[in-house]
């Protein structure tokens, strides 16, 4: 560790955080935490929610960026603010340099989300789209801060912001006492850093665990290799057992992810050091149960969550056996989540789930098959949504016709059973899954 790196973690304690939270006061929303009676069931566990989703820029970044805004001096608050972010930094920075009066210039991908870039751009702050990735954002803000002399306000490498993060670990330790884990989703690890500094000083039996997407992981990658290296120095072995709970690391870096708001590169050295010193255990996701976990937060807690803010949720998901019996929080860190991704990932669920089923017909094309078609369905109990046919691009008789039908199913069962009876009905049924 090089000494800047050693200086700036020594920055970052609990005494820091319990003085970001008194800077803070009432400029940040004291987040509900609750139990989740119906995901308890689910999922096996003892199911906490730290609900960060509803800070007024419905992420926990509105803590650390307003915290580096007031350890500000006057000269740097005259000289303006920069800094890069795929969307929920983006909206907390210019949120509240808009209330304190900094001029604030907000770098974000070109890929970002429209619906963030809107937002930061109501907000009041000067919007430069630069780069596919937060990382080449990230680079070209710090060529901008130099040409004009800005200040940075960086997402996660810096301890004021970590320590405004932290802020939340004292709100979820004082109203869900006893916890076993609490489960934090990781990008470049500044809210991690700042949770696992609380919990260890006030709570340090309470097991940290970082969640990253399979396709963006390299915290957790050097989260194992640094846990395997004290294996391979263990000679009692006792590490071995625990380590063989970590599930296996799958996926590539770099690929899309629905989890947008943790798709960075690597952590800073900074926070990578703070993850290794105090964070028990890394987990990664993948693409699947981040999804479930988005349409689960909907369908049972009546809330938005994006992908990032829906990682924790979908650790315990993908993980079940990890977490069960256990008193376990998630931190649904942020609800930003493009309408129009949330309605992709909502009928996605639906039609995993059964509840949207496509089935294909094959019937002659005559009058009265259609009718015949729906007869039958309707008897099931289903609902056609949707019905199309195809006359052309078939390798079939031209007397004969296909249908597609979509329809609104219970569940998996019953979209089952609808093809059964179309099967009995003497049609050719094929049900199209995925």
């Amino acid at each position: 560790m090089n000494d800047d790196v050693a200086t700036a973690e020594r920055a970052v304690s609990l005494a820091t955080i319990e003085q970001a939270r008194t800077r803070l006061g009432s400029q940040i929303v004291h987040t509900p935490t609750n139990k989740s009676e119906t995901l308890s069931l689910r999922t096996g566990s003892e199911l906490w929610l730290k609900f960060e989703n509803q800070q007024f820029t419905a992420s926990f970044k509105d803590r650390g960026a307003l915290n580096k805004l007031l350890c500000l001096s006057e000269t740097e608050r005259r000289q303006g603010v920069i800094a890069a972010s795929a969307g929920n930094h983006a909206q907390a920075v210019a949120h509240h340099s808009r209330r304190l009066g900094i001029a604030a210039t907000i770098v974000m991908p070109v890929s970002a989300p429209f619906a963030k870039v809107s937002n930061t751009l109501a907000l009041g702050a000067d919007v430069v789209q630069f780069g596919q990735t937060v990382d080449a954002s990230n680079e070209h803000a710090l060529e901008l801060a130099r040409a004009r002399g800005l200040v940075r306000v960086h997402p996660f490498d810096d301890p004021d912001v970590i320590a405004g993060q932290g802020t939340l670990a004292l709100e979820l330790l004082a109203d869900a006492p006893n916890l076993d884990a609490v489960v934090v989703p990781v990008g470049g690890g500044g809210l991690i850093s700042g949770v696992a500094t609380v919990c260890k000083a006030l709570a340090p039996n309470l097991k940290v665990i970082g969640v990253q997407t399979e396709l963006f992981r390299r915290a957790a990658d050097s989260f194992r290799q640094r846990r395997e290296a004290l294996i391979d120095s263990d000679p009692s072995g006792d590490s071995e057992a625990s380590a063989a709970k970590v599930p296996p690391s799958l996926g590539p870096f770099g690929a899309d992810t629905l989890a947008d708001g943790i798709a960075v590169k690597s952590p800073s050295p900074l926070t990578q050091s703070l993850i290794d010193a105090l964070v028990d255990d890394m987990l990664t996701v993948d693409e699947s149960s981040l999804e479930h976990a988005c349409n689960d937060l909907l369908e049972f807690e009546k809330t938005v969550a994006e992908g990032a803010g829906a990682a924790a949720l979908a650790a315990v998901i993908q993980h079940p056996d990890y977490f069960a019996g256990r008193r376990v929080a998630c931190i649904v860190s942020g609800g930003n989540m493009d309408p129009r991704v949330m309605a992709d990932t909502i009928l996605r669920g639906l039609a995993r789930s059964g509840r949207l089923a496509r089935l294909r017909v094959d019937v002659r094309d005559l009058p009265g098959s259609l009718a015949e078609i729906t007869r039958v369905v309707a008897e099931t109990g289903a609902n056609i949504v949707d019905v199309r046919h195809e006359r052309v691009f078939l390798a079939t008789p031209a007397m004969r016709t296909r249908l597609s039908l979509e329809l609104a199913t219970r569940n998996d069962e019953h979209a089952e059973a609808v093809a059964r009876a179309l099967r009995s009905a003497g049609h050719a049924v094929l049900r199209i899954l995925g």
